[in-house]
């Protein structure tokens, strides 16, 4: 799994849906896995394209780093953002 760093500025990880980086972060962090978010915003479910990124998100994001606080570095590389 490659480190995506989450900054402060939004990224547009699923340009189809308009799914940003922080969205896909909110949702994870409220306890969904990648299916949830999927079927929640629909991220994933036209082209394709965005998979891979939005899982690696998902997955940074999960069990992991239950406690990650917000803007502290995660212990897997991840920079996460204010809400």
């Amino acid at each position: 799994m490659r480190a995506i760093r989450i900054y402060n500025r939004r990224m547009i990880v699923c340009i189809c849906r308009r799914v940003s980086d922080r969205e896909i972060v909110r949702h994870a962090r409220a306890g969904m896995d990648f299916d949830d978010i999927q079927f929640e915003l629909g991220v994933a479910m036209q082209c394709g394209q965005c998979e891979g990124c939005a899982r690696d998100i998902v997955a940074q994001c999960s069990a992991a780093h239950p406690v990650a606080a917000l803007n502290k570095e995660c212990d897997g590389g991840c920079v996460t953002q204010r809400a």
